[in-house]
Order: C-alpha cells, then structure tokens, then sequence
C-alpha cells in the first residue's frame, strides 16, 4: 500500500481520497466499511482514522462514525495566519542556520517540481509542493517550530489542495519558488522572508474564492 506503518498507509489512503473529493465533507467514515473496502482489520483502521482526525481532517463524534471535516472560514484564516508567520520565521532562520546540504535538499525539490509540472498527477504535484515548504521548516533547524508548522499544515492540507487545484499559476508558483531557493543560497534573510511572504499572500485570496465557490455551489436555485 506504501510506506510507513500500516496505520500511516491507511490515512494516506484515506487522506487522498478526501483531498480528491471521493470522501466529501460530511460524509461517514465508516470503520468497519473502509475496513473491508481496504482488506485490513478495523484495529489499523481505527488508528488511521484518529491520525486523520489529529490532521482535522475527520471529526470524532462519540458513538456515532467518524464525518469528513469542513472547518469554517474562520477556523482556516487563523490556521494560515499563525502557519504564514511560521514559514517566514522558517525561512529566516534556514537562512542562518541551515546546512548546504538542506538547501541542496530544499532546491532538489523546487527543481523537480519544476521538471514534472506538467506531467505529474495534481495531487502529487500538490504533495510535492507541500514538501518543499516542510523542507524549509525543518532546515530551520527548531524542532518545535518543525512539528508545530508540520501539525499546522496537515490541518490545512485540504484548504490548500483545493486552493492550488483552482488556481494553478505555473509560472508565478515556478518563479518564487526559485527566488525563495537563490535567497536562501545567498544566507539573505530578508530576501527569503519576503519571497515566502510573497507566495503565501496568494493563499488566503485563493482559499476565499474557495470559501465562495462552496457557497455558491451549495446554494439552492431560485425559480
């Protein structure tokens, strides 16, 4: 099924098919169903589940199966404000005291980007984007500001997957990736902070016009 733990396999399982729609918001995610679906026992699957749910990607309801999460507005705006401060804050300190070999890291991944942007599937492409900011967080070399950003960014995983998907600017996405890599080349702190604050200030216009689009598709029609 792939790597890590069997638990780890089933919520990245799980985790794709909430992020392809194929398990919307709302929907029960029934223990002993998926479990059968994916030929393991409920045990795995019960783990999976609340790994999800640490990720806010399922909602525990007390005797009752877990749902697919929809968090509000509200609740994602406050995520992507404290996980926007982190990234620059990541991006300064990678600059002071990351190794060559995690910039080397960090480029590896924009250049692969870079290569396979139009051929790769949207949600690996996604997977790999999200890479490259974890990468820069951990080259900060603060492990409570690596786990804090990490738990952050899985609980905005979905918001910001239907966010890229909506807006795919190649180009711009392309372009500041690299400016965010040769800052962080150069040890320019203030170039770095500036390059990663310029690409998230994409994210919370696209994330509202996502917001938006959910309304208007789940508002009822006037006849």
């Amino acid at each position: 099924m792939g790597e890590g733990t069997l638990p780890e396999q089933i919520a990245t399982r799980l985790r794709r098919d909430i992020l392809r729609g194929l398990l919307p918001p709302g929907t029960p995610v029934k223990e002993r169903d998926h479990a059968a679906d994916l030929g393991v026992s409920r045990t795995p699957m019960r783990e999976a589940i609340r790994i999800l749910a640490k990720e806010g990607l399922v909602q525990l309801r007390p005797a009752r199966s877990p749902i697919v999460a929809k968090p509000s507005f509200e609740e994602v705006a406050n995520n992507i404000e404290v996980m926007a401060a982190l990234e620059v804050l990541s991006a300064r300190l990678a600059c002071q005291r990351a190794s060559d070999a995690e910039i080397d890291e960090i480029a590896e991944v924009a250049d692969r980007m870079e290569r396979d942007y139009d051929t790769f599937d949207r949600l690996d492409l996604f997977e790999l984007d999200m890479s490259f900011h974890r990468a820069i967080a951990r080259a900060a070399n603060n492990p409570v500001l690596a786990e804090t950003h990490a738990a952050l960014l899985a609980r905005l995983w979905r918001a910001r997957y239907l966010s890229a998907s909506r807006k795919r600017a190649r180009e711009r996405v392309l372009r500041q990736h690299a400016d965010i890599v040769a800052a962080l080349r150069a040890r320019d702190a203030v170039a770095a902070q500036a390059h990663v604050q310029a690409h998230l200030d994409h994210l919370l216009v696209n994330i509202v016009d996502v917001f938006d689009a959910d309304d208007t598709e789940n508002t009822p029609a006037v006849e």
